[in-house]
């Protein structure tokens, strides 16, 4: 384990520990929130155009930030350490001393249809009772708030939400589903996100978008990614269908 002074200049004391002897992974906290998001998503930047030798690539997470590497070209680089964990730490660690580079760019935009209840959304209705809501209220607060994405997982193309209104939060369900469609949206804890293609999941279904989540033949596969502002909004069948057909 490596801990030193928060990156650019932070209050925000970063850790780094082995994952494995190609990997490490850089702790920057332990609460799901837009400030730590921008910071790991700027560390990242950073490191991305300052990469060292043996870098292969690096994977955000809500509060993490993983970065994988070629361990034989590490031991031969002329970096500081004895073993590899120690010469990627020492060059994460002098990435975290440099000067902030914030991004220009501000994040895309996304909004997605979604058809809420029904055979589409069949675990709606447990989100309302659990919060002593009406279904309608639930579709209506989910519509009303905009979310982040926070990290793309378990499966390609998967958006982990942040974001969401308290008064949905749900469990996961017990025992999960063998079988969730693809372009089900889901509510877990605080979160929603949606299954961009059919796989066994846990969470609560409320509805589901007939968007393409993840198409190989797109040039950037994933339509969500990370940081991303995504709304959602209610459609009726007809519409659901309608954009099945295009």
């Amino acid at each position: 384990m490596n801990e030193r002074v928060g990156p650019f200049g932070t209050n925000i004391p970063i850790k780094i520990y082995g994952l494995s002897e190609k990997s490490v992974t850089i702790i920057f906290g332990t609460t799901i929130e837009n400030d730590l998001l921008d910071l790991i998503t700027d560390f990242n930047r950073v490191l991305l155009r300052n990469p060292f030798s043996g870098l292969i690539t690096t994977v955000p997470a809500y509060t993490t930030l993983t970065v994988f590497f070629d361990p034989l070209t590490v031991m031969l680089s002329d970096l500081p350490g004895v073993s590899g964990f120690e010469k990627v730490s020492a060059h994460l660690n002098r990435i975290a001393q440099t000067e902030r580079e914030k991004s220009k760019t501000t994040a895309n935009e996304v909004l997605i249809p979604v058809y809420y209840g029904g055979d589409f959304g069949r675990d709606l209705l447990t989100v309302a009772r659990t919060n002593n809501l009406s279904e309608a209220e639930v579709i209506d607060i989910h519509t009303a708030g905009q979310y982040t994405v926070f990290m793309i997982g378990f499966v390609p193309g998967f958006a982990y939400m942040g974001g969401m209104d308290t008064r949905l939060s749900t469990p996961r369900k017990a025992v999960p589903n063998a079988k969730i469609p693809a372009g089900s949206v889901g509510i877990a804890g605080n979160q929603t996100g949606i299954y961009p293609m059919e796989t066994p999941g846990g969470w609560q279904i409320i509805g589901k978008t007939p968007l393409k989540m993840f198409d190989v033949n797109r040039s950037q596969p994933s339509l969500l990614q990370g940081g991303d502002k995504v709304t959602f909004k209610a459609i009726d069948l007809n519409e659901f269908n309608a954009y099945v057909e295009i």
